[in-house]
């Protein structure tokens, strides 16, 4: 029998964020690059063969150990005909490549799933377009497919000094110009500029954490970065490092120079992912029995690394032990909390805060709506199977949930999961056995029945072998499809 005081075990897979992004250095630098510990994802897989196609020589010699060949520079095309540029639905292989890819040379055709067709990329478009890159779109102004005729980039038409670029939408806009920002060639004449000058633009940005790792990806491939922030009237060196999500800068006052480099071959192990273990520290939280992730680092630059802080806030004991973070049960109670930093921990925490006492509200994800589904009405729709009362808001959720905990008014009512991998993974902790925020009682959870599990390959194909070590009652979630 098992004892309930004992913490399960689970590892989670390398980040997800990371592995694209060492990926694509790897395979634009000369040499080869050894990456430990990356993630094997459908998404992964979409990076990996649009690299390959452009010439990168990709071994992989055991599961989660990639041996990269790189390029030794920008993606070259001379065969004649587009290179087909299959992105599936992952729209950060999509944004992040096709800024690699106008810095190239020759013709790129970037597509993939229809979710994906509906996904903007209007603001990389436009900072490319300036940048001297020739893009058409295929279909929808504004999203993919995409034409690039790549002919490299260049800032000499730039009229500023800087390009502003707007991250709005999404972040990956910026991300995608900070990894191509090395392939772009000294200007033709003297300006005294020292390299390409990207300033946060827009009106209201978003996700800025994920700009620390690529930052810190292109450190560890050997390319020099340097981050500046308005002070007054004067621009300030700052340190990324410290974490974008604490500075909270205005568009206009932040600003990144990187100039002409060469990617470095390296040999890097990828860190865990700390969205991926989201799902089962708040299992610990939830109950019956406390969870131990293992393979995470608590001075990581992922932004989803503060749901430490959030699981505290809520009430739950968190222990951490790097590179292992344990979560017990506890009594949980609502938040109000500003995600936009963090906005893929949203699902994970409403599924939780299902558990809990008191309403939580989720603000500042309107974004969430242009994800792989729109993620707030998905969550709006499922969540209120389960007895929740759920209020839209302009930006985000407001969720009661039931006094006396979950509940189903029918054993076999079917989840949705949108094909949507974060709201799968999220609703599978609406089951799990807990105590009745309102009495205490131990409930004894229910059996979760998804439409699509296998949705969650996406992300980590590994979920549902790990998701049984926490499972703790005999009602498991059903993989049907």
């Amino acid at each position: 029998m098992a004892n309930l005081d004992e913490p399960v075990p689970v590892r989670v897979p390398g980040s997800k964020s990371l592995t694209h992004r060492y990926i694509i250095c790897a395979a634009l630098a000369a040499g080869e690059s050894c990456l430990d510990n990356a993630l094997e994802s459908r998404d992964i897989s979409r990076t990996l063969e649009v690299l390959g196609a452009c010439g990168a020589f990709i071994h992989r010699p055991e599961y989660g150990r990639l041996i990269i060949r790189g390029l030794g520079g920008a993606p070259r095309n001379r065969s004649g005909g587009p290179i087909e540029c299959y992105m599936g639905e992952s729209g950060t292989s999509c944004r992040l490549l096709s800024a690699v890819l106008a810095a190239g040379s020759g013709a790129f055709f970037v597509y993939g799933q229809k979710r994906l067709h509906e996904r903007p990329v209007g603001d990389l478009v436009e900072a490319l377009r300036r940048l001297g890159a020739e893009i058409n779109y295929a279909g929808k102004p504004g999203c993919p497919p995409l034409m690039i005729n790549a002919g490299g980039l260049s800032y000499d038409l730039l009229p500023e000094q800087s390009l502003a670029v707007s991250c709005d939408k999404s972040s990956q806009i910026m991300s995608g110009l900070l990894l191509a920002a090395p392939l772009v060639p000294p200007p033709a004449r003297k300006s005294g500029r020292p390299g390409l000058t990207l300033m946060l633009g827009g009106s209201a940005p978003i996700s800025l954490s994920y700009l620390g790792l690529s930052l810190h990806s292109l450190e560890a491939f050997g390319v020099p970065a340097i981050m500046e922030v308005m002070d007054g009237r004067h621009w300030n060196t700052a340190d990324w490092r410290v974490g974008l999500d604490k500075l909270s800068p205005a568009p206009g006052r932040l600003r990144f120079r990187v100039g002409p480099a060469a990617y470095q071959a390296r040999a890097l192990s990828v860190e865990g992912d700390w969205s991926t273990a989201s799902y089962f520290l708040a299992a610990g939280a939830v109950g019956p029995r406390p969870v131990r992730v293992e393979g995470l680092n608590p001075a990581s630059f992922q932004g989803d690394r503060h749901f430490v802080d959030i699981l505290r806030d809520m009430g739950a004991r968190v222990e951490i032990d790097a590179p292992a973070v344990t979560v017990y049960p506890a009594p949980l109670r609502g938040l109000d909390l500003d995600m936009g930093n963090c906005p893929d921990l949203a699902p994970t925490l409403l599924a939780m805060a299902v558990h809990a006492k008191g309403a939580t509200t989720v603000r500042n994800i309107a974004h969430l709506r242009l994800k792989e589904s729109d993620r707030l009405a998905a969550l709006g729709l499922e969540l209120r199977k389960a007895g929740c009362s759920v209020t839209p808001l302009s930006d985000g959720l407001r969720l009661a949930p039931p006094r006396s905990g979950p509940r189903l008014p029918d054993p076999a009512t079917m989840f949705n999961t949108h094909d949507d991998h974060r709201i799968a993974m999220a609703l599978c902790l609406l089951g799990l056995p807990a105590r009745s925020p309102r009495t205490g009682k131990q409930l004894p959870g229910f059996q979760v029945n998804l439409d699509n599990p296998a949705c969650v390959e996406k992300s980590f194909p590994g979920f549902w072998q790990a998701w049984e070590r926490v499972s703790c009652f005999q009602g498991k979630a059903d993989r049907r499809e």
